[in-house]
């Protein structure tokens, strides 16, 4: 928690759900420790008043209009730069595991059900204020069974890295972010031929066929 937070100013909050009687009656129920200092209701709106206001804390459903159709993903994906102090708990109807994980991956903190009561989500606020992280029970599965996952298939991409040798390392992400053989060549002080020999050497340990699937490649395991 921050420290003013921690000497006692309220935790500033913004409520985003699509739904003006859950605002309001959500705002109602909110114990004084908190102080809603704006809402929104689709996540343009959201973007908008989250940078404004800069809250502590966000309560966030995940199914909001506009936006793309990203919901309350899209939501702490477009504030992440510009309001990099605030922290997002999900409050939402849905208890499906693809909307937990989804949003905890875009950056949410945890992940309530709407079932919740006032003191439930204000307490939850608080601890999320603080820098914990908060879900309801049954929901704390579906995120420790992705990130699990998660871990491993991080486990294969350094395994996977571990096969190439420095130089190839540096060729590979080169190659992935769109540089062509001359810039890689310029940029590595090598020869064009020898920028050659490395890609063909990384294609082949990674098994992959084309400097497209290369980029694929380095994409979904995060490497550039």
């Amino acid at each position: 928690m921050t420290e003013s937070t921690a000497a006692g100013r309220p935790v500033t909050v913004v409520i985003v759900d699509d739904h003006s009687i859950f605002r309001s009656g959500l705002r109602a129920d909110l114990d004084d420790r908190l102080h809603v200092v704006g809402e929104a209701a689709d996540v343009d709106a959201a973007v908008a008043v989250v940078v404004q206001t800069q809250p502590d804390v966000v309560l966030l459903d995940v199914h909001l209009p506009g936006g793309g159709g990203g919901g309350g993903a899209e939501v702490v994906r477009r504030t992440a730069a510009e309001a990099p102090s605030t922290r997002f708990l999900a409050l939402s109807v849905s208890d499906a595991a693809e909307d937990v994980v989804g949003v905890i991956r875009a950056g949410a903190r945890g992940y309530l059900t709407k079932g919740s009561s006032g003191g439930q989500v204000s307490d939850a606020v608080v601890a999320v204020a603080g820098g914990d992280a908060v879900f309801s029970p049954r929901l704390a599965g579906f995120v420790l069974d992705a990130f699990g996952a998660a871990a491993g298939e991080q486990a294969e991409s350094t395994d996977e890295l571990d096969r190439l040798s420095a130089r190839e390392r540096e060729v590979m992400r080169l190659i992935a972010r769109g540089y062509a053989y001359k810039e890689v060549a310029a940029e590595l002080f090598i020869s064009i031929k020898t920028v050659e020999t490395h890609v063909s050497a990384v294609l082949r340990k990674l098994q992959l066929s084309s400097r497209h699937e290369l980029t694929a490649w380095a994409l979904e395991r995060k490497l550039l």
